[in-house]
C-alpha cells in the first residue's frame, strides 16, 4: 500500500488471534502496522507480531526492491509490535536501530542484548535526516508503555503515533473507525489520560496530514475528528448524553429492575445502554460506562460482598481513572442487603463523581416500594 510518494504500508493482519493481549475479543482480527520511508537512507518503522515474521520480511523485501535498510525505528516495544526486532536486525546486519533510552534495556530483556554498536537513541526533539524526509522525534511515556516514542515526518507531514490513534479489527475489514477505537482507547490507554493530553499538546504544534498509528487504518484529512475524540477520551469527558445500566443478576430480579428502568428511560427520550457483565463483552460494557455522562450500577449482595462480575466491572472503572459522573445504585438482597454501601465504596476515590439521591433497594423480588423508587429514579436521571 502506498501512503505517499515515498512511503509504503508493510503491516500484516491477524485473523487467527481470539483475544488481543489475553482479554480483548476481537471478532474481525487485528493489524499489526509497519511502515517503510524509502529515500536517500531508508527506514522501516517498527516490527509486528511474532506470528508473522516472515511475511513482514517478505513484505519488506518487496518495498525495498534490492536496497538495503539504514534504520529500524522502533516506537514501542510490546512484543506485538517488536518481537521480531532481532530477527530484523539479523536479516539486515548493517541497519541500525532507533528507539528511547528506555526501550533498549527493555531489547535486553526480550532478546538478550541492547544492540550497543548498533543503537541510536534519540531524545525529545531529535531528528534523523533521511534525504527529503526527516524525522523528528517525540517521546511519549505511558502512552502506554514507558519508552513509548512517536516521530512526524517533516516533508510529508506524517505522524508515526505508536498505539495512539490505534483501534481493533485487521484492515482487510470494513467499519467505523470509533466504535472499535473507543473500545480499544478505554481498554488499553485510558489510564493515561493526562499522559495522553500532554502528547496532544505537542502534536497541535506539528502540521500533520497523516497519522500512522500501529494498529488500524491509515488516518488521512481531515483529522479533527480523531483529535476531538481523543481529547475528550484522555479528559474523562462525555461523548454521548445517556445512561449506561450495567448488571448482573442471579435468577433474574435485578436484571428485570435494569431492564424497567432502562424502558422508563428511552419513555422519556433518554438513551440507556444496557450490560448484562456475566454474558456481554466486559470491555464494551467499560466503554459505555465511559462514554455516557451517567452510570448505573444494578447488583445483588452475594457473600456478604457483590456478585463477582460486578466487582471486576468496578475494578476496571477504577484502574482506568473512572470520574465526572453521576452514579446511582441497585441493590437485591433478600435478608441483608448491602451492594450499594459496597458499590459505593469501591467508587469513594474516583475524581469527581455525582451519587443520585436515589437508590432502588429490592428485597428478593421487586414490589410495589422498588417500582416506585425505579420511577424516582429514572425521574432523577433524566433531569
Amino acid at each position: 500500500m502506498r501512503i505517499t510518494e515515498d512511503i509504503r504500508y508493510v503491516g500484516v493482519n491477524d485473523h487467527d488471534i481470539d483475544l488481543f493481549e489475553g482479554q480483548y475479543i476481537v471478532p474481525n482480527g487485528m493489524a499489526y502496522n509497519s511502515y517503510v520511508i524509502l529515500d536517500e537512507k531508508i527506514a522501516v518503522m517498527d516490527a509486528v507480531d511474532q506470528h508473522f515474521g516472515e511475511e513482514w520480511l517478505k513484505k519488506v523485501e518487496q518495498v525495498l526492491a534490492g536496497r538495503q535498510p539504514d534504520y529500524l525505528v522502533v516506537h514501542h516495544m510490546e512484543p506485538d509490535h517488536s518481537a521480531n526486532v532481532a530477527l530484523f536486525l539479523e536479516t539486515y546486519p548493517k541497519a541500525r536501530v532507533v528507539a528511547s533510552a528506555r526501550a533498549f534495556p527493555m531489547m535486553k530483556m526480550y532478546f538478550g542484548r541492547e544492540y550497543e554498536d548498533r543503537r541510536i537513541i534519540v531524545k525529545e526533539g531529535d531528528a534523523l535526516p533521511l534525504g527529503k524526509h526527516t524525522l523528528h522525534f517525540v517521546l511519549a511515556p505511558m502512552v502506554h508503555w514507558p519508552e513509548v516514542m512517536m516521530s512526524w515526518d517533516e516533508k510529508d507531514k506524517v505522524l508515526f503515533s505508536a498505539d495512539a490513534f490505534g483501534k481493533f479489527g485487521a484492515l482487510d475489514v470494513e467499519e467505523e473507525w470509533a466504535c472499535e477505537a473507543r473500545r480499544y482507547y478505554i481498554g488499553i490507554v485510558g489510564k493515561y489520560g493526562a499522559q495522553v493530553q500532554q502528547v496532544l499538546k505537542k502534536a497541535a504544534a506539528l502540521e500533520i496530514n497523516t497519522i500512522c498509528a500501529l494498529h488500524g487504518p491509515v488516518l488521512q484529512q481531515p483529522l479533527d475528528e480523531y483529535f476531538r475524540l481523543y481529547d475528550l477520551w484522555s479528559s474523562y469527558g462525555v461523548e454521548t448524553e445517556g445512561v449506561a445500566i450495567a448488571y448482573t443478576s442471579v435468577y433474574g430480579h435485578t436484571r428485570d429492575a435494569a431492564l424497567l428502568l432502562a424502558k422508563k428511560l428511552e419513555e422519556k427520550g433518554v438513551k440507556a445502554a444496557l450490560s448484562d457483565l456475566a454474558r456481554d463483552d466486559m470491555a464494551e460494557a467499560v466503554e459505555d460506562a465511559f462514554r455516557y455522562g451517567k452510570l448505573v450500577l444494578a447488583t445483588t449482595t452475594y457473600n456478604g460482598d457483590i456478585f463477582p462480575f460486578m466487582r471486576t466491572f468496578i475494578h476496571h472503572l477504577t484502574e482506568r481513572g473512572f470520574q465526572n459522573r453521576k452514579v446511582a445504585f441497585i441493590e437485591n438482597g433478600s435478608w441483608a442487603p448491602q451492594a450499594a454501601r459496597i458499590m459505593k465504596g469501591m467508587l469513594e476515590n474516583s475524581k469527581n463523581l455525582t451519587f443520585a439521591e436515589n437508590t432502588v433497594k429490592i428485597m428478593a423480588a421487586l414490589n410495589e416500594q422498588s417500582l416506585q423508587q425505579i420511577d424516582l429514579l429514572a425521574e432523577e436521571l433524566a433531569e
